[in-house]
C-alpha cells in the first residue's frame, strides 16, 4: 500500500494537524514506511499464539470483596460539618 499527497494532506485535514506544502513528501515517505512495516508484520504466522499484556507472567493483586459496615460512623463522619444519626448533612440544592 503507498499514500500520496492527496492523502497525506486528507490525514493531516482528519487529525486536524497543519502540515506545510514542504513536509508533506517527507510525511508521505514516514507513512509509507509505517504502513511497509505493518505489512512485514502481517506475514508473521500467529497462530496459537496467546494475547499477551506484559513480557512477564503477572496476575493482578485482588482483595476480597466483602461487605462491611464501614467500620466505625463516628470516625467516619467526625470532620464532616454536620451530621445526622451518623449521616452526612449536605444543603438542599433542589426546591
Amino acid at each position: 500500500m503507498s499514500v500520496d499527497a492527496a492523502t497525506v494532506r486528507r490525514i493531516a485535514h482528519l487529525a486536524r494537524i497543519a502540515v506545510a506544502d514542504q513536509e508533506v513528501e517527507h510525511l508521505r515517505g514516514e507513512i509509507n514506511s509505517i504502513l511497509a512495516f505493518v505489512e512485514q508484520l502481517q506475514e508473521v504466522d500467529v497462530t496459537g499464539v496467546e494475547p499477551m499484556t506484559s513480557v512477564t507472567p503477572m496476575a493482578m493483586k485482588k482483595r476480597t470483596d466483602a461487605v462491611t459496615d464501614g467500620g466505625d460512623a463516628d470516625a467516619v463522619t467526625k470532620n464532616a460539618p454536620a451530621t445526622e444519626d451518623h449521616f452526612f448533612l449536605v444543603p438542599k440544592v433542589v426546591e
